[in-house]
């Protein structure tokens, strides 16, 4: 259940801070030119390299 709730702050976190407090286009300008499919495409593979990286640092190591 502890690896949900922080699956869900991160992607909330990036989520919020792109449609809410980045409202200048300052630090996700760089992809002011591309298509709606593209972004959706980034945050994927955002959240799974997050989820990726998450769960690849919580194993133990044998």
């Amino acid at each position: 259940m502890s690896s949900f709730i922080m699956v869900l702050i991160i992607v909330l976190a990036v989520l919020v801070d792109f449609f809410w407090f980045d409202v200048d286009r300052k630090r996700w300008g760089w992809m002011k030119s591309w298509s709606k499919i593209q972004k959706m495409i980034f945050f994927v593979f955002f959240i799974a390299l997050s989820l990726a990286i998450y769960f690849g640092l919580s194993t133990e190591y044998f």
